[in-house]
């Protein structure tokens, strides 16, 4: 066992590094067009609407309704607000990981499997981006986190009090599902568990959970005809997409490797442990829950290796706790400091080498000269909400697909563009909306993604049509200023003011 000075030498260097690392994503993290318009939905059901009827929405509702009621935070403080707070939901689901590493851990090794999970997930400078973007992952990843952690707990009682914690085990994974249809295969997972194992009483009182959540979440849109519409027409707008690549699928297992490169060096040790016998069963069923939706999201026709992130916490959990475990042959290197003093190493070396430090610095590269950017893309983001503001005093409303700019300058706007660059409307309908755009809107903010997607298949939108609605925005607005390399993928940015 490692000395109690060692190991707050050790978890001294995780805190520090999860700062230093939790700061840059919130404060250099690339704009992602998505933070815009999951902040937009929140901010609509806080006024009362309902999402799938009242305005469109591809996942599930669960993150609008919860911030819904944190809506004060980025009214007041912007973009940089919702990350920060965004970044503090998430670290709620790391710190709940590592308890979960802790309980699956032998005894007189369980420090140092919660400190392996820490630095697994908290100084891994991809994972804390992805928690501190107003995304689903952060949300999704603490009730997930939170279901397997109250699942160790009911697994290690029984009678009445196992079946109650079983209940908020089936609850907080209902609420994951609710943020994320896919993680509803967790509740397949865990009740298959249960059921193989014949823990009858945890069952029941996990089945209790588990549907009494989904009906919180779901039955209301259910049983509305208008919303239960609404909530068939995102699940064909996701499958419409279609296709299925090979090249783009293999590399997006490849970047998901690469991302988290400390952590599944680490799986593979825990597994080479549990090889030759020494990693109890119990172990493995949050990594088995994460290769359920692993393999369910890796089945999208573009599988972004991000919708990962909220099952990550599973895959830390169980090799945190697997590599903790002595092997016959484990004197020789050094036992369990040499294997934390290595996946600290690790760590450490491919967050601060990072490739997403040179991304948010810089807009590629002119042939041996870098480009480096004047600003992270959340300063651009509001000075651009300033010059907004000064030609457009006051205003409430702004003609724009990038939701990121009408949640910094605190601003709705015209329906039909609650998603952004994927809203979904015909030639009539967006050729209506620009023409009466400036009898609403007294200002437009438009980049390289204005009128560029052609949802649900998410092509580009053929040019003639686009030059068309340029025509139309033209003749209601006019040009104040180009910003070059605005947001994500560094697009141009015209902001303009009606005539």
């Amino acid at each position: 066992m490692l000395e109690v000075h060692g190991m707050k030498i050790y978890w001294a260097l995780a805190v520090f590094a999860c700062i230093v690392l939790g700061a840059a994503s919130v404060l250099m993290g690339s704009l992602n067009q998505d933070e815009g318009w999951y902040l937009y939905a929140a901010n609509l059901v806080a006024e009362g609407r309902m999402p799938y009827r009242d305005f469109f929405y591809t996942q599930g509702p669960f993150l609008p309704m919860v911030y819904s009621v944190f809506t004060g935070v980025w009214k007041t403080w912007g973009l940089l607000g919702a990350r920060v707070f965004n970044l503090m939901v998430g670290l709620t689901g790391v710190v709940l990981a590592v308890a979960l590493a802790r309980r699956l851990a032998p005894e007189g090794r369980k420090g140092a499997a919660a400190l392996i999970a820490f630095l697994l997930l908290a100084s891994n400078l991809y994972h804390l981006y992805y928690l501190a973007i107003p995304k689903t992952y952060a949300l999704a990843g603490l009730f997930v986190a939170a279901g397997f952690y109250l699942f160790s707990v009911a697994s290690s009682r029984t009678g009445v009090s196992g079946a109650l914690v079983a209940c908020a085990s089936g609850l907080s994974l209902a609420f994951a599902s609710g943020t994320r249809i896919s993680l509803g295969a967790l509740l397949v997972v865990v009740g298959l568990w249960l059921l193989m194992s014949g823990r009858w009483t945890l069952l029941a009182g996990f089945c209790v959970g588990g549907f009494g959540g989904l009906a919180f979440v779901y039955g209301r849109f259910v049983i509305d005809p208008e919303a239960f519409h609404g909530l068939l027409a995102a699940q064909k707008y996701h499958a419409a997409r279609g296709g299925f690549d090979p090249v783009w699928t293999v590399g997006s297992l490849s970047r998901l490797v690469r991302w988290y490169l400390p952590l599944f060096v680490t799986l593979g040790l825990a597994v080479a442990n549990g090889i030759v016998g020494v990693v109890p069963r119990r172990v493995w069923l949050p990594c088995m829950a994460f290769l359920a939706v692993f393999g369910i999201q890796m089945l999208a026709p573009f599988p972004y290796e991000d919708y990962q992130v909220p099952v990550m916490c599973l895959l830390a959990a169980s090799s945190a706790a697997g590599i903790v475990y002595d092997r016959p042959d484990a004197a020789p290197v050094g036992g369990v400091g040499a294997r934390l003093l290595a996946v600290l190493g690790m760590c450490f070396a491919c967050s601060f080498g990072s490739p997403l430090l040179e991304k948010w610095t810089t807009n590629g590269q002119d042939r041996f000269w870098s480009i480096k950017k004047d600003s992270t893309e959340l300063a651009q983001l509001r000075e651009v909400a300033k010059t907004i503001e000064s030609i457009d005093p006051g205003g409430t409303t702004i003609l724009t697909q990038d939701l990121y700019i009408a949640i910094e300058t605190g601003r709705k706007v015209p329906e039909g563009l609650e998603m952004g660059p994927f809203a979904m409307m015909n030639d009539e309908t967006w050729r209506k909306l620009l023409t009466e755009a400036p009898s609403t809107c007294g200002v437009a903010a438009l980049s390289g993604y204005t009128f560029a997607v052609d949802p649900p298949v998410c092509g580009e939108r053929p040019i003639e049509s686009q030059l068309e609605y340029w025509g139309i925005v033209k003749r209601g607005y006019k040009l104040v200023e180009r910003v070059e390399n605005f947001g994500q993928n560094a697009t141009p940015l015209l902001v303009l003011k009606k005539r």
